[in-house]
């Protein structure tokens, strides 16, 4: 079974989007077999990621071995890396036209979730931690789903996908 090829865009690639990248990679093996792939990206990355996204996603048992910040236009970065399903993951990202090479993929799958950027208001730190909490368990979710689908067969598989579209 094909894994399903995953890329999450964010303006920045710091938070939302590397949170998505760490926990798919992670939350994507069933069976000893990567069931999702991700990468994550941005049209103006900040060119590493949040302190702040990597200290709870380690506290949430997550490594963050790896996870960068890149721009959508790296080439080196996303080097014969095809995803099948593009997802925004906030508001930002939602309006931006997205990069020239991402329309020449015949079956790309476009999905926004829209998640609330935790990083934004740090001032709490107990509210701090409760936000990423809140977005890491909203992502955690959201990944199941997408296992779900990932193991389906590629006719199903696509309708799934189209029908998440759909729904959100």
């Amino acid at each position: 079974m094909t894994p399903l090829k995953i890329l999450y865009i964010c303006t920045h690639n710091r938070c939302r989007s590397a949170l998505s990248e760490a926990i798919t990679n992670q939350n994507g093996i069933r069976n000893n077999q990567q069931r999702l792939i991700a990468k994550s990206a941005g049209s103006a990355p900040a060119g590493q990621v949040h302190p702040l996204t990597l200290k709870y996603l380690q506290q949430a048992g997550y490594s963050v071995e790896g996870l960068t910040s890149n721009s959508w236009e790296d080439k080196e970065y996303l080097a014969g890396f095809e995803p099948d399903l593009l997802i925004t993951v906030c508001d930002n990202a939602a309006g931006e036209s997205c990069p020239v090479w991402l329309g020449q993929l015949p079956n790309l799958t476009k999905l926004h979730w829209g998640l609330k950027d935790p990083s934004k208001d740090t001032q709490d730190e107990v509210q701090t931690q409760q936000n990423f909490e809140h977005c890491i368990a909203i992502i955690e979710q959201r990944v199941e789903q997408l296992l779900q689908i990932a193991e389906m067969d590629e006719p199903n598989r696509r309708q799934a996908l189209k029908d998440l579209v759909s729904n959100n």
